[in-house]
């Protein structure tokens, strides 16, 4: 074993000791001096590197789009409605709503004319209805012998309301009272009655008439 390290230390190169006591005395220099001895650096070389700048390249296509965002987008004036029409868009759309009113308004006086006639035949139905139901009593009473009874009783309460309203305008008149409210009153009820008398002479009639038939 110990042949063997003798061996191995005799293959050693031979170091000559001038040399490494030649290399150990040499001095260590830092970067920083090896570097104040170079050339000097300008004032761009020896500035810190810029940051990465944002090369604005707008084409004529995209610059000229309507910002979403802005007020003037969202919003339109009071009087938007009243001004003149400037593109055949809106020539069009209101053309379009006028159209649509005008529709709508003669859809609307169709229905109502369409009611009105129903209202009017259904009322000549009931008032025909009525006649009918009215005649047909008054051909009854005929039939039972009571048609100059009634006429007897309808001229003596139209005789008899006369009278009493007489009376008392001419009681009124004696007081000093009678105003032209009491004979427009009096003349009303008047009225009244002879247009009743006026209806039941009529239905005797045509009842007469239909029985003569």
């Amino acid at each position: 074993m110990s042949s063997r390290v003798g061996d191995w230390v005799q293959s050693l190169p031979y170091l000559d000791a001038p040399t490494l006591e030649a290399d150990n005395e040499r001095p260590v220099v830092s970067y920083a001096e090896i570097a104040s001895k170079g050339p000097k650096q300008t004032p761009e070389e020896a500035a810190a590197p810029q940051p990465p700048q944002i090369v604005h390249s707008e084409s004529a296509s995209t610059s000229s789009l309507i910002d979403v965002d802005t007020p003037s987008v969202r919003t339109v004036p009071s009087d938007f409605a009243e001004q003149e029409v400037k593109t055949e868009t809106q020539a069009a759309r209101i053309e379009r709503e006028e159209k649509a009113a005008k529709e709508a308004a003669a859809a609307a006086k169709a229905r109502a004319e369409g009611d009105l006639d129903r209202k009017k035949k259904s009322a000549r139905a009931k008032a025909h209805k009525a006649d009918n139901w009215l005649t047909k009593r008054f051909e009854r009473i005929s039939d039972g012998g009571a048609a100059g009874a009634v006429a007897a009783v309808n001229l003596f309460a139209v005789v008899g309301l006369s009278g009493f309203l007489g009376y008392r305008a001419w009681g009124l008149y004696d007081h000093g009272r009678l105003t032209w409210k009491h004979l427009g009153l009096g003349f009303g009820v008047l009225g009244v009655v002879g247009a009743f008398e006026g209806v039941v002479a009529g239905y005797m009639y045509k009842a007469k008439k239909n029985k003569g038939q």
